[in-house]
């Protein structure tokens, strides 16, 4: 379970934070806006640490994914996306998923174990209302190797050839998406 803090304040937000990073990574659409996030979701850090929350934006004619990772403290050796105060939680620093180990661990854990994205429940334990813009993602259930994420996602393309992956739905994508799969071995 994903524990969220309704009400919260952050400051940047999390589009602020994407609005001032995306444009400047060498493989963002030239020119391109920052769209609000058509869909997201988020997996579950076992240790309850890290909080790693996923954006799908579509732009252009394809979606864009950026998996982030929220910490309490800097990440040696971590992509920086920026920093923000949560009103909650306080000072925390906005990573790229794929350069944090705790995502590449979860993702993987996902795709092999068959699993999901994780409900969202209030610091109480009461369960949060699934937003309309959550993705469902699932996992194959099978996989080894090294992690691979998609960064840019043509709606149309099939799934690589692969033996885990992870597949994700939302409201404007019916037919399910591969996100990330495992290769090699």
């Amino acid at each position: 379970m994903a524990i969220v803090h309704t009400g919260a304040d952050m400051t940047p937000t999390k589009h602020e934070l994407l609005t001032a990073w995306l444009p400047t990574q060498p493989w963002w659409p030239t020119g391109a806006e920052v769209p609000k996030p058509e869909a997201s979701f988020r997996l579950d850090d076992p240790a309850g640490e890290v909080g790693i929350e996923t954006f799908l934006l579509r732009v252009g004619g394809g979606v864009v994914q950026v998996p982030v990772t929220y910490r309490a403290a800097a990440l040696v050796g971590g992509e920086l996306i920026g920093e923000t105060e949560h009103s909650v939680l306080g000072r925390r620093w906005v990573y790229l998923g794929t350069s944090d180990p705790v995502y590449v661990g979860a993702t993987t854990s996902v795709i092999r174990e068959g699993g999901s994205e994780v409900a969202t429940v209030a610091p109480d334990g009461t369960p949060v209302p699934r937003r309309a813009s959550t993705a469902a993602v699932r996992g194959s259930g099978a996989g080894s190797g090294q992690l691979h994420v998609a960064v840019a996602i043509a709606p149309d393309e099939p799934a690589p050839s692969s033996s885990g992956t992870l597949t994700a739905t939302w409201a404007e994508q019916s037919a399910p998406v591969a996100l990330a799969w495992l290769s090699g071995s």
